[in-house]
């Protein structure tokens, strides 16, 4: 179940017995940890004496079972947070031989669990892709009868624009689609950190004051990186002039030019791509390339469209030329790494003949 269907559950007032929390995400983990805590604990005296923590790197799963089945002297309610959840997946030798210790007292547990007693088995060291996928579902075959499996993806580059712009407006602030994408970006779509930064940023701004690029380089950390994308998409429309003065806001600031060249090479492979697939708008880009296996947000498939409505198929492969020469350049002592980057922007922007 998601995060939303599990707060949904308790605010009918009774939470599980026992629930498996699994996924990276922080933030709405920790939404769901105070709406048990207000069901379960929502007294200060009842969290004091009610609340354990235990660590199944630590211990086994029998002994966190034993403690939640035992009386306790001074709380009528209990939440057992267990953290490491994924240590009760056997490993090496014991994987080979199919020992699944803790099995059976977790299976008994659930079938006479402790009155006004709920566990939560945490894991977030573990995805849903990649390598990580099997593992997950090993965790969720051996918790099967937990009824209450909660999970926490991360958040899309979507789903984070989407909470940016509730927390803005929750904060009453003032933020405009550009400086939106450059706060996301800047906080890799990581809903923890943007809560943090929208946070700042209200105490820094006044109430109703627009949110501009400048506030966000100067407050948020890794937003001058953004720059980058603003050069990327400058070069993408033709933009000579833009492109020159971005191109000198960077150097100014110190930033590391292969880097904005990687960017770059890999906006006209999406371009050529997107011009070979015959794709139009960036809706069709978008899914286009996520049925290929590459991620990409609503803002990117919009600056592939914008490079591929400015660069031609011709044009194109003639910049991933440049964009090769120029990363050879930058390998080289000499010229230094500005006059590479002009360069290499003059002849990329240079109309065709």
């Amino acid at each position: 179940m998601t995060a939303d269907q599990f707060i949904q559950g308790l605010a009918k007032g009774k939470a599980p017995a026992v629930c498996l929390f699994v996924g990276p995400d922080g933030y709405l983990r920790g939404l769901c940890k105070e709406a048990l805590l207000a069901v379960v604990l929502p007294g200060a005296e009842e969290r004091e004496n009610g609340w354990s923590r235990w660590d199944l790197s630590e211990v086994s799963l029998a002994e966190v079972l034993d403690d939640a089945a035992s009386l306790s002297l001074f709380a009528t309610r209990r939440l057992i947070w267990v953290a490491g959840a994924e240590g009760v997946l056997p490993r090496g030798r014991a994987k080979q031989d199919g020992d699944v210790a803790g099995a059976k007292e977790l299976a008994a547990y659930l079938e006479r669990p402790a009155a006004d007693t709920t566990i939560v088995f945490d894991c977030q060291r573990y995805d849903f892709d990649g390598e990580d996928k099997t593992k997950v579902e090993n965790l969720r075959k051996f918790f099967a009868g937990v009824k209450a499996q909660v999970e926490f993806p991360r958040f899309t580059p979507e789903s984070a624009r989407r909470l940016a712009q509730d927390l803005v407006k929750e904060k009453g602030l003032k933020m405009g689609a550009a400086e939106m994408e450059v706060l996301v970006e800047a906080t890799g779509a990581d809903a923890s950190r943007l809560v943090g930064e929208v946070e700042k940023l209200s105490l820094y701004a006044k109430p109703g004051e627009a949110i501009t690029l400048e506030t966000l380089t100067a407050l948020v950390p890794n937003a001058r990186a953004s720059n980058i994308f603003a050069l990327v998409a400058a070069i993408g429309r033709g933009d000579r002039a833009g492109s020159l003065d971005i191109l000198d806001a960077l150097i100014r600031e110190g930033e590391y030019l292969p880097l904005a060249l990687s960017f770059l090479a890999g906006q006209f492979r999406f371009a050529l791509a997107g011009h070979e697939a015959r794709v139009k708008g960036a809706q069709a880009i978008q899914n286009h390339f996520q049925k290929l296996g590459s991620p990409m947000w609503r803002a990117r498939a919009e600056q592939v469209e914008q490079t591929m409505a400015a660069f031609g198929p011709g044009r194109l492969k003639k910049a991933i030329r440049l964009v090769y020469a120029a990363d050879q350049a930058l390998r080289d002592t000499r010229p230094d790494d500005k006059t590479v980057m002009e360069d290499f922007v003059w002849k990329v922007t240079a109309k065709e003949g």
